[in-house]
């Protein structure tokens, strides 16, 4: 199994900016890619960013000039950096990994519980 836990998200006013972290562990043979991913309530989640293991990167249009995805130092790790941040950034921000346990298994999705990130004057 793999777990994965975010950490980073809160409150902060318009314009501003807040880092979010997203560790994966567990039964880890590799992973292809993380990204994060967005929910507010009544809408579907929605893709914000994802990197590959090679570093390719994708961004929403939304996002595009304002956040910012990377490997972090530790194993494992991504981090999102938001900038500028605007109200409508405000959902539940999921970490998502996409993994394999062993050499023979399949690439699967892994979640994590979500981190809120409120953008409010």
């Amino acid at each position: 199994q793999v777990q994965v836990v975010e950490s980073g998200g809160g409150s902060v006013q318009p314009g501003g900016s807040l880092r979010l972290s997203c560790a994966a562990s567990g039964t880890i043979f590799s992973i292809s890619a993380m990204g994060w991913y967005r929910q507010v309530p009544g809408k579907e989640r929605e893709l914000v960013a994802t990197i590959t293991f090679s570093g390719n990167t994708n961004y929403a249009d939304s996002v595009k000039g304002r956040f910012t995805i990377s490997w972090a130092n530790a194993q494992n790790t991504v981090d999102l950096l938001m900038n500028s941040l605007k109200p409508d950034d405000t959902a539940v921000y999921y970490c998502n990994v996409k993994s394999r346990t062993g050499i023979r298994s399949p690439n699967r999705d892994y979640w994590g519980k979500g981190t809120l990130v409120t953008v409010s004057s």
